[in-house]
């Protein structure tokens, strides 16, 4: 076990509710002094089966800073984020979970945890991001059963499950995300990875849509049985049975156009090479960031687009012109996986079966006097284990006007 450390900087997320006349409560939080803002993904996507009958159920508890009793049992911490469930596959530019739903599953940390969290830095909302003390914490996650029962009030046999036990340092006003994570398909190693994000720090335009790619896979998850991996999952097209660890990213751009009309490609945004992607689960480093126009089509008018992306992975020496595959085969050896960045509500196209769909990478909303309006925004893709996640942050914009 590691040695505990803790920093007695903060004695609580929140100190006081507030009755009021009307039975609502006001939360008030302590100040952190020196934050760091850190954000938690669990990606352990594993489904429990008789082939892996005796792993734990991937649904966690975060302890920062615990405290242990004599058996080594934690009976409390500084932060806790619980119920930590599997990630969903998109986490959008502002807290969507806090008050949300009847479950109190948790697809992200802080998600539902009602909590200090970011502020406004360089133009970029960081509400999605918990404040916590900046510094050295000891940060455990333990396995816990499916219920809705607290960690804490879980009988002590079930508080004993340890997935990772570790150390973090976190540098003051640093925005940080952390993953949990296989690293290690055919052994079942798990582990953590931990980016320090630099986004904020960084000359970004509000005239250009960003993206940056992360493998984050385990090893030798595209080279296992596709079988074995689950076969062709619905909704997951090529990207199931995973990627190799190197591929080539392009970029192509599409505007809108109904079900039964073919999409129309942008001129200049035809299979764009944009970079490529090496797997990776050890070594920190923040990606190149990628972009192209909010407004690529010119014809949009500069207050809305309905343009979308697609992002096709491709093996180094392969080209969209000459693949062996087509739009229907969803096993391509790992060499070929497309994903559409499409408009909300909407799936892939059918011309393209084997594209697995998230939302576009460019916000449409109510801003000012323009419904919707149209905004730039900074992306991060990660492909986990035959899984594509998208996680979308936004610089604050104008309220809308009725």
């Amino acid at each position: 076990m590691l040695r505990l450390k803790t920093k007695n900087t903060i004695s609580s997320l929140f100190i006081a509710l507030l009755f009021m006349a009307s039975g609502c409560a006001k939360v008030e939080y302590v100040t952190i002094a020196d934050p760091a803002y850190l954000r938690v993904f669990n990606n352990l996507n594993y489904k429990i089966g008789i082939e892996n009958k005796d792993e734990m159920l991937p649904f966690l508890t975060m302890l920062i800073d615990p405290v242990m009793d004599a058996n080594g049992t934690p009976v409390s911490a500084a932060i806790k984020g619980d119920f930590l469930d599997q990630r969903d596959p998109y986490a959008p530019p502002y807290p969507s979970h806090i008050g949300s739903g009847t479950t109190v599953n948790n697809p992200e940390y802080p998600g539902r945890e009602n909590v200090l969290v970011g502020p406004v830095v360089n133009g970029f909302d960081l509400s999605s991001w918990a404040q916590i003390p900046s510094g050295e914490h000891r940060v455990v996650f333990m396995f816990r059963p499916k219920n809705s029962i607290p960690f804490f009030d879980l009988d002590e046999k079930l508080k004993k499950n340890v997935l990772i036990d570790t150390t973090l340092v976190l540098d003051i006003k640093e925005i940080y995300t952390l993953h949990v994570l296989q690293k290690d398909y055919k052994t079942r190693k798990n582990g953590i990875y931990l980016r320090k994000e630099n986004f904020h720090q960084l000359p970004l335009s509000d005239s250009l849509v960003y993206v940056n790619f992360y493998n984050m896979s385990a090893k030798g998850y595209w080279e296992a049985d596709n079988d074995e991996k689950g076969g062709t999952i619905y909704g997951k097209g090529a990207m199931g049975n995973g990627i190799k660890d190197q591929m080539n990213v392009l970029l192509t751009l599409f505007r809108d156009a109904p079900a039964n009309v073919l999409p129309q490609k942008l001129p200049g945004y035809s299979g764009k090479f944009l970079g490529t992607v090496t797997r990776n689960t050890d070594v920190i480093n923040v990606s190149p960031y990628y972009s192209f126009p909010l407004f690529a089509d010119r014809s949009a008018g500069g207050i809305h687009t309905d343009i979308w992306q697609r992002f096709d992975f491709l093996a180094p020496g392969m080209d969209l012109t000459n693949l062996p595959y087509n739009g229907t085969d969803m096993r391509t050896e790992g060499n070929w996986a497309p994903l559409h960045c499409y408009m909300a509500g909407k799936t892939s196209r059918p011309e393209q079966q084997n594209a697995v769909s998230l939302p576009n990478t460019i916000v449409n909303i109510h801003s000012g006097t323009y419904n919707p309006r149209s905004f730039a925004t900074v992306n991060t893709i990660e492909v986990v284990n035959g899984n594509v996640y998208l996680t979308t942050i936004q610089r604050k914009y104008a309220p809308p006007i009725y």
